[in-house]
C-alpha cells in the first residue's frame, strides 16, 4: 500500500500537515493537490482549530511542481501551440487552486521550511501567514530559469512581502536564496537551525493558539483585506469586529485574567 501524500498530526488545537513524498522532495502533483485541498477544506470548517503548521517530510519542504507534469504541458503546447493554450490555462489555473486553498484556513498558518522550497513549493509557503526557514534552506522562484512565467500567485504575494523592486529582481533572475538571506529581506519571518524549524513553528503556533480565537481570526481577515482597503473602510471593519468580540465571553475572560494576573483560558465563545 503506497504511503499517503499528506500526514496530519493534531496536538489539541494545533494541526501539523506534512507533504509526504520525501524521495521526490515532495514534488507537487495533481494527486497531492487534490488530497491537500480536501484536507484543507475539512480543517477550514473546524471551529476548534487555532493554528496550522505546514511542512515537508525529509530534507525538503517542496521542490515545486512535478517535473513530469510540467513536461506534459510543454509537450502538449509544442504539439499544438494555439489549440493547447486554453486547455493548459485551465489545467494550471485549477492546479494553483488546489494548493492555494491554504489561504481559506480562517486561523493563522505557518510554513515550516525545513529544507528547499522552490517554485510552486515556495509559492505555497508565501500563501501562509508566517514562515520559518532553515538557515541553510534553498528558497527561490525559479520559473523564468525554466522559460516559464511565474504561477501560483507568485507575482501577487512576493511584492507584498519584499516590495516591488526586490520582487522584480528575484522573479526576473530566478535567484536562489538561503533561509538566512530570506529572513534579512522579510521573505521569511525567522531563520533558524534546520533541527529547530519545526519546534520554532510549533512554538509560534501555540503562542497564536493561546490568544482569543475570535480575535485572532478577525485579525487574519483584517490583514487579508487591508491591502485593498481604505483607512476608513479598515476602521469600520475593526469597529465591527471589536463590537462582535465585546459580546463574547472571551473578552470577559481576558479582562479577568489581567486583573487576576494569570494566563487567560479562552474558549472561543
Amino acid at each position: 500500500m503506497p504511503e499517503p501524500s499528506l500526514l496530519l498530526n493534531r496536538d489539541d488545537d494545533v494541526v501539523t500537515l506534512t507533504f509526504n513524498d520525501p524521495d521526490r522532495r515532495n514534488a507537487m502533483t495533481r494527486a497531492m493537490g487534490e488530497a491537500f485541498a480536501a484536507e484543507i477544506a475539512s480543517l477550514a470548517d473546524d471551529p476548534h482549530l487555532r493554528a496550522l503548521v505546514l511542512t515537508g517530510a525529509g530534507r525538503a519542504f517542496s521542490a515545486g511542481g512535478d517535473l513530469e507534469m510540467l513536461e506534459h504541458q510543454a509537450n502538449a503546447g509544442a504539439a499544438d501551440p494555439s489549440g493547447a493554450q486554453p486547455r493548459i490555462r485551465e489545467t494550471m489555473r485549477a492546479f494553483y487552486g488546489l494548493f492555494l486553498r491554504v489561504r481559506e484556513i480562517p486561523c493563522p498558518t505557518i510554513a515550516a521550511l525545513n529544507g528547499s522550497a522552490i517554485g510552486a513549493g515556495l509559492c505555497v509557503a508565501l500563501a501562509c501567514d508566517v514562515r520559518v526557514a532553515a538557515t541553510d534552506a534553498k528558497l527561490g522562484l525559479n520559473f523564468t530559469a525554466l522559460g516559464l512565467h511565474p504561477g501560483m500567485g507568485a507575482t501577487w504575494t512576493l511584492p507584498r512581502l519584499v516590495g516591488p523592486a526586490r520582487a522584480a529582481e528575484l522573479l526576473f533572475s530566478s535567484r536562489i536564496l538561503s533561509g538566512a538571506e530570506a529572513a534579512e529581506i522579510g521573505l521569511v519571518n525567522r531563520a533558524v537551525a534546520r533541527e529547530e524549524v519545526l519546534p520554532t513553528a510549533l512554538e509560534l503556533a501555540r503562542s497564536f493558539a493561546a490568544n482569543g480565537p475570535m480575535a485572532v481570526r478577525g485579525v487574519k481577515r483584517a490583514l487579508a483585506q487591508s491591502g485593498e482597503s481604505t483607512l476608513t473602510a479598515q476602521l469600520d471593519f475593526e469597529a465591527d469586529v471589536q463590537a462582535w468580540c465585546f459580546t463574547a465571553a472571551d473578552v470577559q475572560e481576558g479582562l479577568a485574567a489581567v486583573r487576576a494576573k494569570r494566563a487567560p483560558r479562552f474558549s472561543g465563545d
